[in-house]
């Protein structure tokens, strides 16, 4: 294998690893002190040299203005003091041949030093006719950058030489503690990076945690904000996660306490007068009768258990298909109170009707008949001791209003959020209470699921000053 394939293997290797939020954190914060020095470096070495350049040419553009303005009589003392003040080397040659230099003794100056090159571009300059004109150089002497500037006067021909390179000791010096600089920056730039992963990251890995023990589980753990809006989100996002969680939690555990004693009362029950059948009763026709039917009542409550069990997980898992078509709401809901008048003979209720003459309706005709018998079955189970319950219809513009009405002790307002739940338990505080007469207790989230997938309205509302009203509104 070669070293450029070694080399696409490493870097695949590395970028496939999944990497730890603090270290991403710290190597892209060590990243970016990088690029900062190194565009510090670069702006250093390449950028000054350009920009030192170009401040030398405009410093010689305006040494020549200078100089255009100055008179004859001034002008010996003008170049002297402009050849120190700008640490330029000039030298100026009168029409009498007289030959003056200012500053030329100065390092790299290419003036008066008899550079064979730097003469000929002087004579060039001096002979090409223009007034004024400059040129860039290479100072054979020391290898740098220079830039020649000539001027044609009435009194002579000036040459203005400077540098185009910083050759300053203190520039000098400057760069070369950038470096020490630079290698300082990067070493506090890595502990500072360290540092700010770590605060960073560590409100989110203490979120991860305490995550992990909620998927265990353990519901009591809290998730603490640290004052950054997008983690103190996350915090009481998580933070009410929890607490539905828990609360759905208790309420699981509350249905399988409830639904194993719906279980195990009529496997009892069944058990018992089997034996009784078995044992006592097989050669007394009328006793034998009674007992076999009580044990089909409970065997169908077991039926009925199962399949409201199987309803709602076939509801739950979108499986249901609807079957939508035009009916009599009013027929259908007198054909399911018809079920109920074994329990008017012998429990006295009394159902009370408010309804049209007709409500035609477009929907699921067997689900919204579940719908109605489910409310009826909670309205049953929770009506007040006058066993009074209401079934009313009232007809709107482009749907019709169906009302479950019972006179019991009520909804509270803090519980109506989790009545639809499937795990809630209205009196499941209640240290009196005593088995359905009807119903599996599950009802109530097979009504919100039929109602959801019809994308009909429904609610729950107080009735003052006792009892509840379960509402739902369904299209015409």
């Amino acid at each position: 294998m070669n070293i450029k394939n070694k080399i696409i293997n490493w870097y695949t290797n590395v970028t496939s690893k999944k990497q730890s939020l603090n270290l991403k954190t710290l190597l892209y914060l060590i990243l970016f002190s990088l690029g900062i020095i190194v565009f510090l470096w670069i702006f250093q070495v390449i950028f000054l040299k350009i920009s030192y350049e170009h401040y030398q040419i405009k410093k010689m553009n305006s040494i020549v203005k200078t100089i255009e303005k100055t008179d004859s009589i001034n002008l010996d003392e003008t170049l002297n003091s402009l050849a120190y003040q700008n640490s330029v080397c000039i030298e100026y040659e009168t029409n009498f041949g007289i030959v003056a230099s200012y500053n030329t003794n100065q390092f790299e100056c290419g003036l008066d030093k008899n550079i064979s090159s730097i003469n000929k571009i002087m004579n060039n300059l001096k002979n090409n006719g223009n007034k004024k004109s400059g040129v860039k150089l290479i100072n054979p002497t020391y290898k740098t950058k220079a830039y020649l500037y000539g001027i044609s006067l009435d009194t002579g021909y000036i040459f203005i030489y400077s540098s185009l390179e910083d050759i300053d000791s203190t520039s000098m010096i400057l760069k070369n503690q950038l470096i020490y600089i630079m290698i300082l920056v990067l070493v506090l730039a890595c502990f500072i990076a360290y540092f700010l992963s770590k605060k960073i990251t560590r409100p989110i890995i203490s979120i991860t945690k305490k995550a992990r023990e909620m998927g265990k589980g353990n519901y009591d753990v809290y998730f603490l904000e640290n004052g950054t809006l997008e983690i103190d989100e996350l915090a009481r996002t998580l933070n009410n996660a929890c607490s539905d969680m828990k609360k759905i939690d208790e309420l699981r555990r509350d249905l399988l306490a409830n639904v194993s004693h719906d279980l195990k009362t009529p496997l009892t029950m069944i058990k018992a007068y089997a034996e009784m059948v078995r044992d006592i009763s097989y050669k007394d026709k009328e006793k034998r009768e009674k007992d076999l039917n009580i044990i089909i009542d409970e065997a169908d409550r077991l039926n009925v258990l199962v399949n409201d069990l199987l309803d709602l997980s076939k509801l739950q898992a979108n499986s249901e298909v609807l079957l939508l078509s035009k009916y009599d709401l009013v027929t259908e809901i007198k054909s399911v109170l018809s079920k109920y008048d074994i329990i008017k003979e012998k429990e006295n209720y009394d159902f009370v009707l408010e309804l049209p003459e007709k409500a035609n309706v477009y929907a699921d005709k067997n689900k919204i008949n579940q719908v109605i018998y489910n409310l009826l079955n909670n309205a049953i189970n929770y009506t007040g001791k006058d066993k009074k319950i209401i079934i009313k219809v009232t007809e709107k513009k482009d749907r019709f209003l169906v009302e479950i009405i019972d006179t019991g002790k009520g909804v509270k307002s803090s519980d109506i959020p989790y009545i639809w739940d499937r795990y809630y338990k209205n009196d499941k505080n209640n240290k009196n209470h005593k088995r359905n007469v009807v119903g599996t207790g599950i009802g109530l989230s097979i009504v919100r699921n039929i109602l959801d997938i019809h994308k009909f309205k429904y609610g729950v509302k107080a009735r003052k000053p006792h009892g509840t009203i379960f509402y739902f509104e369904i299209v015409k």
